[in-house]
């Protein structure tokens, strides 16, 4: 099962600047593309990530996947 929860990704841990050791959620800022802008109409689009080429597609329930 897919224990994956995308808020996890929201914030980021921080040290408090005091002595203590609590730390603090501070939000985390990434930069976001929408699956439109990056398929422009194709279901299958190639990534090559540190010389290896990888495939990001649309399936038909409309999730996206990524194979190697």
């Amino acid at each position: 099962m897919n224990t994956h929860n995308p808020s996890d990704f929201r914030y980021r841990l921080r040290r408090s600047d005091d002595s203590s050791v609590r730390y603090d959620r501070v939000p985390l800022v990434v930069r976001t593309l929408s699956s439109n802008t990056l398929f422009q109409g194709e279901h299958e689009i190639g990534i090559e990530h540190h010389g290896a080429r990888y495939r990001l597609k649309i399936t038909r329930q409309g999730k996206l996947i990524l194979n190697k």
